[in-house]
């Protein structure tokens, strides 16, 4: 599926069919996201920042070029995928049907692998506005800065770094569990490629080898690291979901997009349930 755009002087403008980018980058999946104006939100990925503006037509990327539209910005809000097509299947069930109708334009975010599994560490036991406070203290302890802020610092940097270079962070117990995740994969004893080609079940053996990585952080860092969009993450609102709504398990239509039909429905009920 290629991905239709315009552009116009340094401003790339997508039309918002099946895509909500403001939605997307503030249901839980991403951390590094903020609204700096009424319709404009900045953040960073893969070591770039961006500015978008949404309105009710369009999503305007701006100050990109084609080459980084394309290379980053494409496969990080998955555009590639027909997710008309996803939406239209999954209302084949009465629920789901109500979520995709109401909030179609969610979309998977494609993260860089290592800031996933080091941001859903993070995120135990923890509310959103202490995630993101954590976060940005470790981009600004130990990440470059660019443009707009400051990159996710590698495994690499992390690991050498050591447990002392994170007390600014006021991670608390995370901070051994950050370390750990850091030296496995700097050492390639956790192998990112690995896990990226293989199928679900070993990636996320592959990811519990690392402390205090447990099933829920495995399958979302699958979901939003590697973009297996069959990953099921289950927490305290999918947990409710599945036994009041799906006792028996997700209906048969999100077979091999589950992650995808989990996020619809994880915002849907949150928002109808308060």
């Amino acid at each position: 599926m290629n991905v239709d755009y315009i552009k116009k002087s340094d401003n790339i403008s997508v039309a918002r069919d099946c895509f909500d980018a403001a939605l997307s980058v503030d249901c839980g999946q991403s951390f590094r996201w903020k609204k700096v104006g009424e319709n404009e939100i900045c953040g960073i990925a893969f070591g770039k920042s961006l500015r978008f503006v949404q309105n009710e037509e369009t999503v305007t990327f701006l100050g990109v070029s084609d080459e980084e539209f394309v290379e980053i910005w494409v496969p990080y809000f998955d555009l590639n995928r027909d997710y008309s097509a996803i939406c239209e299947r999954l209302k084949a069930d009465a629920y789901l049907g109500k979520a995709v109708e109401e909030f179609r334009g969610i979309r998977i975010l494609r993260q860089d692998s290592w800031e996933a599994i080091c941001s859903f560490i993070i995120s135990q036991n923890n509310n959103i506005p202490r995630i993101k406070g954590i976060i940005d203290r470790l981009c600004e302890t130990l990440g470059n800065p660019i443009d707009g802020g400051f990159s996710f610092p590698s495994a690499e940097k992390i690991a050498q770094s050591g447990i002392d270079s994170l007390a600014p962070l006021r991670a608390g117990f995370r901070a051994k569990y950050i370390i750990d995740a850091a030296e496995k994969i700097a050492s390639g004893e956790v192998d990112l490629q690995k896990i990226a080609l293989a199928p679900l079940d070993e990636g996320r053996d592959e990811l519990i080898k690392i402390k205090g990585v447990g099933e829920k952080v495995a399958q979302c860092s699958l979901l939003y690291g590697f973009g297996k969009v069959d990953a099921f993450p289950v927490d305290v609102w999918v947990k409710r979901i599945m036994a009041e709504l799906y006792p028996d398990g997700l209906p048969e239509c999100a077979n091999g997009v589950r992650g995808i039909a989990q996020q619809y429905l994880f915002h849907w009920y949150r928002i109808h349930s308060k």
